[in-house]
């Protein structure tokens, strides 16, 4: 996974500037997100080692219908293909929307809570999170029983735990050091 990671971060990096030079993160978005979700077909995947299908052929499977082959995110595509890259598209389109969300001065927070979030609640941690980091918030959320009650929130360069399962786990672990 590190491997592909390292490998996928150049390409990401390329699209990303490609497209944001053109004023066109948003398109590239959709896209990257299709042809991720392509390669990660089992049926696409077995193709992509095939010495049989032409490179041209790969892309085409992967390029949204709405684009062309020749537009820059058809290119893109066909170097990919040319390379045997097109199983690195799910980390670059992660990578991608890393990107993106940095440009735009948004952050990414996964919030696992013990019960559902109603709205009132989402708006008031988005806005406590927004003063905190200085950025726009887009929220994950998830539920996760066994956390008894909180919250956790995962920035993805923090982690701020809030549930009573942390609790309980950080005062055994002092209780018993």
């Amino acid at each position: 996974m590190s491997q592909a990671i390292t490998l996928a971060r150049p390409y990401a990096r390329a699209a990303f500037e490609v497209a944001r030079a053109a004023g066109d993160t948003g398109t590239w978005s959709h896209a990257l997100a299709f042809a991720a979700m392509v390669a990660n077909d089992a049926r696409v995947s077995d193709l992509a080692g095939d010495p049989r299908v032409q490179p041209a052929q790969l892309v085409a499977l992967h390029l949204p219908r709405d684009m062309a082959a020749d537009a820059p995110f058809g290119r893109f595509l066909a170097e990919l293909a040319e390379h045997r890259r097109l199983a690195l598209l799910p980390e670059i389109a992660a990578l991608y929307e890393t990107y993106k969300r940095e440009a735009e001065s948004q952050l990414l927070v996964k919030v696992t809570s013990a019960m559902a979030l109603d709205a009132a609640q989402t708006e008031q941690l988005k806005a406590s999170l927004k003063r905190r980091f200085k950025r726009e918030i887009e929220l994950e959320t998830q539920v996760d029983a066994s956390l008894l009650a909180g919250v956790v929130i995962d920035t993805g360069s923090e982690v701020i735990d809030g549930s009573a399962r942390g609790r309980l786990d950080r005062l055994a672990s002092a209780l018993t050091h």
